[in-house]
């Protein structure tokens, strides 16, 4: 149970907090709201923890340990709830179950007999110890280089040389090794022995399929250590509950059916559509949902023009017949920026697991990246508003493209900035709409210098997590992976969201013009949603009826003017934002004097050029110091 002694000094009277609040029914009216928002506090704590009471101790300690052993094996609300369990001071190693501890006291007290007297020839043994050497290495290997053999890109058009490292006879390990068992060191998935042929199944599974991770180069052991014990448990594979798949069909189905209806109701118009990425709508939305959980109470978002018409409805909760308004010329030029709607920033709150979360969309007219320093800047004012010096409660979200990401210089300045004591904000979240071609250029030699656009990152050692946007899962892994580290860590993780652009740069190109190879086989390819409904199908999640009544009832919504955002908060709680009331609907064209006073001006220079009596340079010029001229 909680020990909480709560006090409320408004009218310096202490207040316990086990007192009834009608006992305290001859306070003043401030202190006995006060008193009710602890109780309601306190009340709050309990609920969140009941769970945990003594009666149920038992079955919790065989939940966590089942979680140790196979995530996949509790319950999806168990094992979100465990994976956010805090760090003990002093160690973030991964905890250790019970049985193995028993297990491995047994192992000892059944072995010990030394080796030599068990009768195996030294060279035998000499030979079994260097092929363990062997298997460590590879498990190693897979760590550092298998995503280079993952199954990141959607159109299957990276043409990625077989990595020598991965294949087990370059550890000199052969066919008739496959059935042996070998220690498998840190390995975090099964026994601490295993046959060979399922160590490295496991590893492809882990480190060789729709993720690929980047995370070996930092140096930190502890970071390592926290990545290798998320993704090889559930093999970076965990398994969802049927609730939590309908919802991520929902919002592909929110992703595409906006871009389809915009595309049918202005045909031609440009709007930097997210076709081809639409993962990024469930992306934001998990990456809000847990940062509310972790008590954050503001994000700032920023972004360029792909896909931010979409993410205006489909996250931040604009009001669709607004958009359709702007489209159709009905908005006033002076009602607002001036601007293009996909230049266009906004603001809502949201209510998560954690309570109400204000959103804020940065402005960026145009040149892409430079919203990027706004965006931590934005962010460090309201950390500086809040008190809130870790960056718990204030939290930035930056959305890139892939070739502005690796080629604009001011990318590599935030990043240089970002750890530094006056500019640091806790940690950035920064994911990639990686759709493989910059404007007209697609061609890795001709794009740029590194392996990955990402790789800029690496100058802070930001973790990269590369993921394949047509297997919605395995983004919603890498993004619970991202906040969860960003929260751990307070450092920034990159997501790569390695996707396509279905369309041309913008909706009047012909993309085959300059990319025919590329469009050929875009044409030919089913949407995300589409793919990820068949396999809920297949699942025997939904029925192809429902999957098809999801998409009927969001054109309804669109159709009649609704907000599509089912956590929108209709009347925000104002504490979370600063009112601008006072400053809106003034003319910039307005009259004011700008001038100052002659008399002003000669007094401020006299005392500019006035040298303090005691300082060394008066000491050195007494009449300078004593006149003030020079």
């Amino acid at each position: 149970m909680l020990d909480v002694v709560a006090k409320v000094d408004p009218v310096k009277t202490r207040i316990d907090s086990d007192i009834p609040l009608a006992d305290h029914s001859q306070l003043p009216a401030p202190a006995q709201g006060e008193l009710f928002k602890m109780h309601e506090s306190i009340m709050e704590q309990l609920w969140q923890t009941s769970h945990l009471q003594g009666g149920n101790l038992a079955y919790v300690e065989q939940l966590f340990e089942t979680y140790l052993t196979d995530p996949n094996a509790v319950p999806e609300e168990w094992r979100s709830y465990f994976d956010k369990l805090p760090s003990v001071d002093g160690y973030k190693g991964r905890d250790i179950d019970h049985s193995s501890i028993r297990q491995q006291f047994e192992h000892i007290s059944r072995n010990q007999r030394f080796l030599a007297s068990s009768g195996v020839p030294a060279s035998a043994t000499v030979d079994a110890d260097k092929k363990q050497i062997r298997v460590l290495q590879l498990i190693n290997a897979f760590r550092f280089r298998g995503h280079q053999e993952a199954k990141l890109d959607p159109l299957g058009v990276w043409n990625r040389p077989q990595v020598e490292d991965l294949d087990p006879s370059f550890h000199e390990l052969s066919e008739a090794d496959y059935d042996l068992e070998f220690q498998t060191g840190s390995l975090n998935f099964g026994s601490e022995t295993m046959k060979l042929r399922d160590i490295v199944g496991g590893l492809r599974q882990t480190y060789c399929e729709s993720i690929g991770a980047e995370y070996m180069h930092v140096v930190d052991t502890r970071i390592k250590r926290w990545f290798q014990q998320r993704m090889e448990p559930v093999r970076s594979r965990p398994n969802y509950e049927s609730g939590t798949r309908k919802h991520l069909l929902e919002r592909l189905t929110a992703a595409e059916g906006l871009e389809k209806y915009l595309g049918s109701r202005y045909p031609g118009v440009k709007r930097f559509g997210l076709e081809g990425g639409e993962s990024l709508i469930p992306c934001l939305d998990e990456l809000i949902q847990r940062a509310g959980s972790y008590g954050a109470k503001e994000i700032v978002l920023g972004m360029a023009h792909r896909g931010r018409l979409n993410v205006l409805v489909n996250t931040l909760g604009k009001n669709p017949k607004e958009l359709f308004d702007e489209f159709e010329g009905k908005k006033l030029a002076d009602s607002g920026s001036g601007d293009v709607k996909y230049h266009q920033g906004f603001s809502s709150n949201v209510m998560t697991e954690g309570g109400e979360i204000h959103l804020a969309l940065a402005f960026n007219p145009s040149h892409l990246e430079i919203v990027s320093p706004v965006v931590e800047g934005s962010v460090r004012a309201r950390q500086t508003r809040r008190n809130d010096p870790n960056g718990t409660q204030c939290v930035p979200i930056i959305m890139h493209g892939d070739a502005a990401f690796a080629g604009q210089g001011v990318v590599m300045e935030t990043f240089q900035m970002s750890q530094t004591r006056g500019y640091g904000v806790g940690g950035t979240i920064h994911i990639v709409i990686n759709n493989q071609v910059g404007f007209t250029t697609s061609k890795q030699e001709d794009a740029r210098s590194t392996e990955y656009c990402t790789d800029v990152a690496k100058m802070i050692q930001a973790p990269i997590l590369h993921v394949n946007a047509d297997d919605p899962e395995a983004v919603m892994f890498v993004t619970q992976m991202a906040m969860d580290y960003r929260h751990e860590f307070k450092n920034d993780v990159v997501i790569d969201l390695v996707c396509y652009r279905r369309r041309g740069h913008n909706e009047a190109d012909e993309p085959a013009a300059t990319q025919p190879v590329m469009y050929e086989k875009i044409r030919k390819l089913t949407t995300t949603r589409n793919l990820y409904a068949e396999k809920l199908v297949a699942d025997g999640v939904i029925t192809e009826d429902e999957a098809k009544q999801i998409e009927l009832d969001y054109r309804d919504e669109l159709d009649k003017g609704d907000h599509v955002v089912k956590s929108l908060v209709k009347e925000p709680n104002k504490d979370l934002y600063v009112d601008w009331t006072p400053y809106l609907g003034h003319e910039w064209t307005a009259k004011c004097k700008s001038s100052v006073a002659l008399k002003t001006i000669q007094k401020l220079g006299k005392k500019l050029t006035h040298v303090p009596e005691g300082s060394v340079f008066s000491a050195r010029c007494p009449r300078l110091s004593a006149t003030g001229k020079k």
